[in-house]
C-alpha cells in the first residue's frame, strides 16, 4: 500500500497538471465578433492571428477585399474583425468606361466612395439603392447637358439626359419623317452645348408653261438678187406644259424637279428666202456737170440723170454715206420697228414710190448700192428735204 502521506502527494500533483491545463486552454480559446460586408457574428477561436479566424469560417480573401485588422494582425480575446469583400464596378459616363474595384454593397455609396459624378440628375442605368453583390456590376452613366434645338422658327433651349440626338427630340416630342433634315443626324451623341437644326421637307406638285422658240431655215430662191432676203413662211413660237414637284424648305422653294413635259403648241419654223440671181452691172454714172452759178448749198444739185430704171446708180455715193452715218450709224440693214428702214431711213411708201421695189420690198432687205441708187432718184426730185440728216452732206 502506498503511504498515506504519499498518496496526498500524488493527489496534489494530478490536482496541479489539471488546473494548468486548464489555463492554457483558456488562454487558448478566443471569443471574437465578425463583421462579413456589414453582417455580424461571433466565433471561438483557438488561435493567434486574424488569419486563423478567418480560416475557422472558411473565408479566403483576395487582392481587393479589405481586411481589419490585417490577416497577419495578432488576435486578442474580445477583438472584432471586418470583412467587406471588392467588387468590380464598370463604370461608362457620358460614353468613357472605365473599371473599379470598390468594397462598397449598393450603386449610391459606390458612387460616393469612388468620387464619380452622378448628380441627381443624371440618369443611370441602374437604381442607385441597388445592392453591388460580389460579381460586381456594369453600369452607365448619362449626365445632364444644355442643348439648343432649332425648329420651326423657334430656338428652343434643352437640358437632356438623352444619348442621342434622337433621344432629345423624342424628349421635346419632336417628330420628324424621312424626308426632314435633321443635322447632325439622329445618332449623333449628344455633347454639351450641341445645337440641333431640324428642317421641315415637303413636297408639292405644279404646272407651268413655257415658250418653244421656232427656228429659222434658209433657202435658195434664184429668182431674187444675190444679197436679198425674203420670208417665205414666218416663224411662230409654241408652248409646252411642265408638270413640275417642288421641294420646300421650311416654306421656301429650294428646288424644282421636272416630272412630265407636254407639248401644247408646235412651233413654227420660219422659211427664209436668199436670192442668188446675179446682179445687173451698173452704168457707169454720167460726168458730174460743172456751172459757174453760185451755191446755195454744199449738196450738190439734182442732176436729172439720177432716175435711170433699175440700173446701178452710186452718183453723191459720199454724200450717201455721210447721212447714213448720222441717220442710222453708218448701218444699211437696220430694222429698229419704228417703219423707217436701212442706211437712209426710207418709210416705205417713199422706197417703193422711187421704184425701190425693184431691188426688194423694204430699204433694210437692199444694198448699200440699191438704196444710193433709189437715194438719187428721191434727190432728183426733191432734193435734200425729206432726209432730217441732209445738214451732213
Amino acid at each position: 500500500m502506498i503511504s498515506r502521506p504519499l498518496r496526498f502527494a500524488a493527489q496534489g500533483a494530478a490536482a496541479l497538471t489539471v488546473a494548468a491545463g486548464s489555463f492554457g486552454v483558456a488562454h487558448l480559446d478566443k471569443a471574437v465578433a465578425l463583421s462579413v460586408d456589414g453582417q455580424s457574428s461571433s466565433l471561438h477561436v483557438f488561435g493567434s492571428t486574424v488569419g486563423d479566424a478567418l480560416a475557422k469560417k472558411g473565408i479566403k480573401v483576395g487582392e481587393h477585399d479589405q481586411v481589419v485588422p490585417s490577416v497577419g494582425s495578432p488576435l486578442e480575446d474580445g477583438d472584432t474583425i471586418s470583412v467587406r469583400y471588392g467588387r468590380k464596378l464598370t463604370v461608362t459616363v457620358d460614353g468613357v468606361r472605365k473599371d473599379y474595384w470598390t468594397t462598397a454593397t449598393t450603386v449610391d455609396a459606390a458612387l460616393r466612395d469612388l468620387n464619380i459624378r452622378a448628380g441627381s440628375d443624371a440618369k443611370l442605368s441602374a437604381s442607385r439603392s441597388q445592392a453591388l453583390g460580389r460579381q460586381g456590376l456594369a453600369l452607365t452613366v448619362v449626365t445632364s447637358k444644355n442643348v439648343t434645338v432649332s425648329i420651326d422658327k423657334r430656338k428652343i433651349p434643352v437640358s437632356t439626359t438623352g444619348a442621342t440626338v434622337a433621344d432629345v427630340l423624342k424628349q421635346l416630342g419632336v417628330s420628324n419623317d424621312a424626308d426632314d433634315r435633321v443635322a447632325p443626324g439622329l445618332t449623333t451623341p449628344v455633347a454639351n452645348g450641341l445645337n440641333i437644326t431640324v428642317q421641315r421637307l415637303r413636297q408639292q406638285q405644279l404646272t407651268t408653261t413655257q415658250a418653244i422658240a421656232h427656228t429659222t431655215t434658209t433657202k435658195k430662191d434664184a429668182s431674187l438678187f444675190e444679197g436679198t432676203r425674203k420670208v417665205v413662211t414666218e416663224g411662230k413660237n409654241g408652248s409646252k406644259t411642265l408638270t413640275i414637284q417642288r421641294t420646300l424648305v421650311d416654306g421656301k422653294p429650294a428646288g424644282d424637279k421636272v416630272l412630265s413635259t407636254k407639248v401644247t403648241k408646235a412651233a413654227v419654223a420660219e422659211v427664209v428666202a436668199v436670192g442668188t440671181k446675179a446682179k445687173p452691172v451698173a452704168p457707169k454714172p454720167d460726168a458730174p456737170k460743172t456751172s459757174s452759178a453760185p451755191r446755195t448749198s454744199s449738196a450738190p444739185a439734182p442732176s436729172p440723170g439720177n432716175t435711170s430704171g433699175a440700173g446701178i446708180n452710186l452718183s453723191n455715193a459720199a454724200m450717201w454715206d455721210r447721212i447714213a452715218q448720222c441717220e442710222s450709224t453708218g448701218n444699211w440693214s437696220i430694222n429698229t420697228g419704228n417703219g423707217y428702214y436701212g442706211g437712209l431711213q426710207f418709210d416705205i411708201r417713199t422706197w417703193l414710190g422711187a421704184g425701190g421695189g425693184d431691188f426688194a420690198q423694204r430699204a433694210d432687205l437692199a444694198s448699200r448700192a440699191e438704196q444710193i441708187t433709189v437715194a438719187n432718184r428721191v434727190y432728183a426730185d426733191r432734193g435734200l428735204q425729206p432726209w432730217g440728216c441732209g445738214h451732213a452732206a
